[in-house]
């Protein structure tokens, strides 16, 4: 049982200093010149300089174990040797310690975090404002999902499934807002529908190894013709076209160029491997449950990262009132 009448933190930031002494040692690097506090996002990303050039450190929140960082560490190795010879595609590498692990676990005010050190992707960030560059990252996502087809993964693993997508975050909303809240009775009845439209249509629709969170800034880095993928923290089983829904559904791209640049994608994609109508027919829906997926995580982070201020009726009215817009119900 927690001791909550005892200084507690729920997230803390590690300080750039203790990472170098707890790290420096554990890699065979080169000597270390520089840890920069680079990203606060999900989880903690720091740059790591040393004289052998630039390293990506993420340190994980508290919530992820290490057998959920094994499973992502365990899918890049895969897909690493599967898209050797690949001319579209490729993933981030991460980098083992001297002992030949892949992690580090650190004590954090909060508790264990586990750390994994990366290598720095180089390239040009690509931003999929024009249909060659979409035609390219097109080809790159089909050659990621055919790689993934084999791909296995032993550890016991969530689904990308409506439960996950859809009952979990409206768990969380609820609790957040209130049982009593007006605001409830609309978002029951809006997941209920969404549901079943899901219902009536995924059976027919392609089901493997997904990125997980695909929405472009986590693949946008391109070598020629070829993209490099990573941050693969979401990796699981679920329907292909909410991994391609979250490419379509880019906020930087042109309101007036998006439907060209998505047949562009569309093509790349097709001329690797096939996307059926009844797929591509969905994506629109995935994008709502994406969106909904969205919705959830806000709350989950709000207690330990982003504080209640900017969560409150305008952050609930924006969600409700795009969620009528989609026309579900």
């Amino acid at each position: 049982m927690l001791n909550f009448n005892q200084p507690m933190a729920l997230r803390s930031i590690l300080s750039p200093k203790y990472l170098e002494f707890a790290l420096r040692d554990q890699y065979d690097m080169g000597q270390w010149e520089e840890c920069l506090f680079w990203l606060r996002g999900l989880n903690d990303t720091y740059r790591i300089k040393t004289s052998t050039g630039l390293h990506i450190l993420r340190v994980y929140r508290a919530e992820i174990g290490e057998e959920e960082v094994i499973t992502e560490l365990s899918v890049l190795s895969q897909l690493k040797a599967i898209l050797n010879s690949s001319a579209h595609a490729d993933v981030g590498d991460y980098i083992k310690r001297k002992d030949n692990r892949g992690y580090t676990v650190l004590d954090a005010p909060e508790g264990k975090r586990v750390a994994v050190m990366f290598r720095y992707i180089e390239g040009t960030e690509n931003n999929l404002e024009d249909e060659e560059s979409c035609y390219a990252f097109g080809q790159s996502a089909a050659e990621l999902h055919k790689a993934m087809d084999q791909v296995v993964v032993e550890q016991p693993r969530y689904e990308l499934d409506t439960r996950f997508l859809i009952d979990q975050s409206l768990a969380r909303i609820i609790a957040y807002i209130g049982e009593s809240h007006e605001a409830g009775p609309f978002l029951y009845a809006f997941t209920e529908e969404l549901k079943k439209r899901f219902t009536a249509s995924t059976d027919s629709l392609e089901w493997g190894l997904c990125h997980g969170d695909m929405h472009g800034n986590n693949n946008a880095f391109q070598q020629g013709g070829s993209f490099t993928h990573y941050d693969l923290e979401w990796t699981a089983k679920g329907w292909r076209a909410y991994d391609l829904a979250q490419v379509k559904a880019r906020k930087r791209q042109s309101g007036e160029q998006k439907a060209a640049l998505w047949n562009a994608l569309m093509a790349g994609y097709r001329s690797i491997r096939s996307f059926s109508p009844a797929d591509e027919q969905a994506v629109d829906l995935f994008i709502v449950a994406r969106r909904f997926w969205v919705m959830g995580l806000d709350v989950a982070f709000i207690e330990s990262d982003m504080g209640a201020l900017d969560y409150g009726d305008d952050w609930l009215d924006s969600f409700v009132e795009e969620f009528r817009e989609a026309g579900i119900i």
